[in-house]
């Protein structure tokens, strides 16, 4: 797949993705392991959502 998140974009994800699973490490709400996501999507550049709507945060 073409990376389609980039810059800014791909830091929130992974801190946000992180601190959630942090959270969930430590006692926090199940739900929290929802940050595997972000932290996935920020590591790898791409974002299946993004692809689908056609937005791309990378610089060209």
């Amino acid at each position: 797949m073409k990376a389609n998140v980039g810059g800014f974009d791909k830091w929130v994800r992974i801190v946000v993705g992180s601190l959630l699973i942090g959270w969930a490490l430590v006692g926090g709400p199940a739900w929290a392991w929802i940050g595997v996501v972000p932290l996935v999507t920020g590591l790898f550049n791409v974002c299946p959502l993004y692809g689908l709507l056609g937005i791309n945060t990378c610089r060209r």
